[in-house]
């Protein structure tokens, strides 16, 4: 594992510390590494969510977008819930969960269960809804101190530029200056062909950055944490022919589930204070 310290080259990540390491402007304070690490270690994670641990990797993928247990995080399109049973727990104490999802009753309704299923150990969670039309969100302004993504950029780029633009413009005004945002998705490399981006799942690390320097951020960080070299991105059905979809079935599922999960970016941008 590398992560890309920026203005200093590359370092080897020999344990959760040095995953951390981005510029100075976004380590106001170090990620509680052993929370962290208890949060997923939660006997009441599912074998269903920890086999897939080392695809994702999510303690050092946390430890370096810097998480800590007195924070507010908002998680956008939390989906089944993979990672909102790692981060609920892990601020329910001390900070506040808020699942983020784009304003439709069906999305809220899913939400609203998800939450309500996770009990005590969600403990003040709530939820709050997204406009990219207007780049707004339910979250008050300069309220949030980390702003989570995982594997959903992809998806408001196919839903077009004015999706992908206003959703990043909500993400930083939620955001308290210093605030973080951190992306992990499915990475295209620079040489693919851009069209790639419209149908196959894959982002170029270009494309989020981008869309983040766009809205105000600045990139503070980027590791290898999630790479995946034996993904060629070049897939007859996009990433969902990799597992966890195997969108063609029984056809070369082995060669497909040896491969594992698809190559992954992860960048950490920061809110300018």
């Amino acid at each position: 594992m590398r992560a890309r310290v920026l203005g200093r080259g590359l370092l080897p990540l020999a344990a959760f510390s040095a995953v951390m390491i981005v510029s100075s402007a976004a380590m106001a304070q170090p990620a509680d590494l052993a929370a962290i690490t208890a949060a997923v270690a939660d006997t009441h994670r599912t074998p269903a969510q920890t086999k897939r641990d080392q695809y994702r990797h999510p303690a050092e993928t946390l430890a370096f977008f810097g998480l800590r247990t007195d924070q507010t995080v908002v998680e956008f399109q939390p989906s089944g819930g993979w990672y909102t049973a790692i981060l609920a727990p892990l601020v329910a104490s001390k900070g506040h969960y808020i699942g983020l999802v784009q304003h439709s009753q069906k999305a809220q309704d899913g939400l609203a269960k998800l939450i309500a299923e996770g009990g005590e150990r969600y403990h003040g969670g709530t939820a709050a809804t997204l406009d990219p039309a207007a780049g707004t969100s339910t979250v008050a302004d300069g309220s949030a101190d980390v702003v989570l993504t995982f594997r959903n950029v992809h998806n408001l780029i196919m839903d077009g530029s004015a999706t992908a633009n206003g959703a990043f413009k909500a993400f930083y005004r939620m955001l308290k200056p210093g605030g973080v945002l951190g992306v992990e998705d499915h990475h295209l490399p620079e040489t693919a062909d851009s069209a790639a981006e419209q149908k196959s799942g894959y982002l170029k690390r270009s494309t989020v950055v981008h869309l983040a320097e766009a809205a105000g951020f600045r990139l503070a960080g980027e590791s290898d944490i999630n790479a995946n070299p034996k993904d060629t991105h070049d897939w007859p059905e996009g990433v969902w022919t990799l597992p966890p979809t195997l969108e063609l079935g029984d056809k070369d599922r082995e060669k497909y589930l040896a491969i594992g999960e698809s190559d992954r970016l992860t960048l950490k941008f920061v809110k300018p204070k």
